[in-house]
């Protein structure tokens, strides 16, 4: 099993008593049908009823990277019968929903953020994507990619310009074209551990995974001319396992990236900040335009990036306001047990 991943993290996970035969490992989900591989071969395969039944939402359903416990049917399909927990989670608010979390990828060592030099390049996205890593306890590594499309100076005042604003985050310049720094990225990668590809659409995300597997297992495509955008290449996620003994998920680029309770993470991503915070004259202070606010003296002096407290203030906003619209939701939930099984009593007393 450790060609999948299987390392000290999923055996604290795993329960003893079960057994090799028993266990595998989501490689790629498509609608609710999934592809899982095991000691035992690659089936497709469904959850049960059950699991279906007990689920509280989507994220209670398995995802890509996850271990699972499933029976064979025959062959070419099985049964998925238990989802085991994950240490790490890597997840954003649905599209269109503010309420409901969706999985990225599951049990992952490390994210490798990718961005491209051009229009592409956003400071702001990268520390949200950040956020995002340190929340699900997962260390992330900056990628910035098609470099071969600016010169060495130019390239150099980038990864400078991300290291002056995102401390102690490594930052790696690549180029699909020549190759140029994918060497450095497979220095990086070990056996066992599972890595994540994340960032926007036509980033090169596939075409790097291409490089490391050296064969084409992912359609790649470029960016519009017409619209400067990325065109959707990866429609799903997918898992695959290098030559190195590595494992890469490969996820579609994700243009909306909505936070769900990712505080502690906006505390990394922001360390300075949050380290000023102890400074401030109130305990309570939100930073804002209380009087005694180390924040607000620092970014007067020039101590701190204006633009990087500006990103810190909005997303502080959107996840509190992710946190306010669950507690919601859950109180309505919970309301509505309320009045089904008060109707149930009410019907049960007046039976006949």
């Amino acid at each position: 099993m450790n060609t999948l991943g299987f390392t000290h993290k999923i055996q604290e996970i795993i329960p003893s008593d079960i057994s090799p035969e028993e266990l595998g490992r989501i490689t790629a989900e498509h609608k609710e049908r999934y592809i899982l591989q095991s000691i035992e071969g690659i089936f497709q395969a469904e959850i049960t009823g059950n699991l279906r039944f007990s689920a509280q939402s989507k994220v209670d359903f398995p995802a890509v990277g996850d271990w699972v416990r499933y029976t064979k049917m025959d062959d070419q399909n099985a049964i998925i019968l238990e989802v085991f927990s994950r240490f790490s989670t890597l997840e954003r608010q649905a599209v269109g929903k503010n309420a409901d979390i969706q999985i990225i990828a599951a049990n992952i060592d490390v994210a490798f953020i990718v961005q491209s030099v051009g229009h592409d390049f956003n400071l702001n996205r990268l520390e949200r994507y950040l956020s995002i890593c340190y929340a699900a306890k997962i260390e992330p590594v900056i990628i910035l990619t098609k470099i071969d499309l600016i010169d060495e100076d130019e390239t150099k005042t980038l990864v400078d310009e991300i290291s002056g604003r995102i401390k102690k985050v490594p930052v790696i310049a690549l180029s699909n074209l020549n190759q140029k720094g994918l060497e450095e990225l497979k220095q990086t990668m070990q056996a066992n551990n599972t890595y994540c590809f994340i960032g926007s659409s036509g980033v090169g995300k596939s075409t790097i995974i291409n490089h490391l597997k050296n064969e084409e297992v992912l359609k790649t495509n470029s960016i519009s001319t017409s619209t400067n955008k990325g065109k959707h290449t990866t429609s799903h996620r997918e898992l695959f396992v290098l030559n190195n003994g590595s494992i890469v998920i490969d996820t579609p680029g994700m243009r909306e990236l909505g936070l769900t309770d990712v505080s502690g993470g906006i505390e990394i991503t922001f360390e300075e900040i949050a380290e000023l915070t102890g400074r401030c004259r109130y305990n309570d202070c939100t930073h804002t335009s209380e009087k005694g606010c180390a924040v607000l003296e620092a970014v007067e002096n020039g101590e701190l990036s204006p633009e990087a407290y500006e990103n810190y203030q909005k997303l502080i906003r959107e996840q509190q306001h992710f946190s306010s619209t669950i507690k919601e939701k859950r109180q309505r939930d919970k309301d509505f047990g309320k009045m089904v099984k008060a109707y149930k009593k009410h019907k049960n007393q007046n039976k006949p």
